[in-house]
C-alpha cells in the first residue's frame, strides 16, 4: 500500500483535462503528485511525456506513476518500452487491483475518452492501495523481467 507517496503524472493533450482531476484527487488523498505536464491542450507527443514518468519511477524519485492519453493505449505502448516498467491500462477497478497484485504494475495507464473522470479517481484509488502478492506471481514477473533483459 504507497502511503503519502510521490506520484509522477503526465498526459498528452487528450489527457489534460482528466490529468487536472487526478491531480487534485491524489492531493486530496494526501499524496505528492509530480505533475510533468502538459499544462494546455496544444498538440503534443504522447512519448515524451511518457517517458518524463517512467523516468521518475526508475529513478526513485515517483512511487508509481500514471499516464494519461486518450485511450491509454500509446502511453502504456510506450511506458512498457522502458526497462523496469510495468504498466497497465486499466478500464476498471478490477483491472487496477490485478495490476497491482498480479503484475506488480508501477505505472498505472487510463484512457480520457474512454473512462469517465469518477471511475478514472476509483481505478486510481484501487491502483494505489494495491500490493503485489508475490508467490507464483513472482515466478512470472520474472520471466517477463528476463524477456525485457534479452532487448
Amino acid at each position: 500500500t504507497v502511503r503519502m507517496a510521490n506520484i509522477a503524472i503526465a498526459a498528452d493533450h487528450a489527457g489534460v483535462g482528466l490529468k487536472a482531476e487526478l491531480v487534485a484527487e491524489l492531493k486530496k488523498l494526501g499524496h505528492a503528485p509530480t505533475d510533468f505536464g502538459p499544462m494546455d491542450t496544444r498538440s503534443v507527443d504522447y512519448p515524451d511525456y511518457a517517458t518524463k514518468v517512467t523516468s521518475a519511477v526508475n529513478d526513485g524519485s515517483a512511487s508509481l506513476g500514471v499516464l494519461i492519453c486518450g485511450t491509454g493505449i500509446g502511453m502504456s505502448m510506450t511506458a512498457n518500452k522502458v526497462h523496469g516498467i510495468r504498466a497497465a491500462l486499466c478500464h476498471s477497478e478490477f483491472d487496477a487491483r490485478a495490476a497491482r497484485a498480479h503484475n506488480d504494475a508501477n505505472v498505472l495507464c487510463l484512457g480520457a475518452r474512454t473512462t469517465g473522470p469518477g471511475l478514472a479517481a476509483e481505478i486510481l484509488k484501487v491502483f494505489l492501495a494495491g500490493a503485489f502478492e508475490g508467490g507464483r506471481h513472482q515466478t512470472r514477473i520474472d520471466k517477463v523481467t528476463a524477456i525485457e533483459a534479452k532487448r
